[in-house]
């Protein structure tokens, strides 16, 4: 292991009551168009800052809802560095494998501050996915068995981790 992560940039997903309204928002602030834009869904890809910021649409949401955080990575590999260090110094992680999320195929793992704020470390590997409902799913959309004790995958037979839907409370908030 090398020991170096390569970052891309930060991560911000927020949930909004309107995401047409934040579109136009979000343009003015950052002068640019977004680069991905579904039906109560956005994406604005900043380059300076470099800022990887998400918009859901969701009705429940309030002023500035918080969604989660993140940090865009190169590699899987990268993943892996960082969710051994995360791991080493204490905190749980969960793993997301070759998941459909924000209309990118990606690979990711999560771990949740004390209060509760989540945080990725994502790599997208495929991008710009058409419109489903899948968002957030796992590529055969079926959350997977695990058995964390020894990290076996029962539907694919082998020792590696297992995809989870770690979004709980809001299923078409996504990233």
């Amino acid at each position: 292991m090398n020991n170096t992560v390569s970052t891309l940039k930060a991560h911000i997903s927020l949930n909004v009551k309107d995401v047409s309204r934040s579109i136009e928002f979000y343009r003015e602030l950052f002068g640019i168009e977004p680069s991905k834009v579904r039906q109560g869904y956005a994406k604005f890809d900043v380059q300076n800052p470099p800022l990887n910021l998400a918009l859901n649409e969701n009705s429940l949401a309030g002023h500035g809802t918080l969604s989660h955080l993140g940090i865009q990575v190169a590699s899987t590999e990268d993943i892996f560095e960082t969710k051994n260090r995360w791991e080493e110094s204490g905190l749980t992680t969960k793993d997301e494998m070759q998941t459909n999320c924000c209309y990118a195929l990606q690979d990711k793992t999560w771990t949740s501050d004390p209060d509760g704020n989540e945080w990725e470390v994502f790599v997208v590997l495929e991008d710009n996915l058409p419109e489903t409902n899948m968002c957030c799913a796992t590529v055969d959309s079926e959350i997977v068995s695990e058995r964390p004790e020894d990290g076996f995958n029962e539907k694919r037979g082998i020792s590696e981790p297992t995809p989870v839907n770690i979004n709980r409370e809001f299923q078409k908030s996504c990233c």
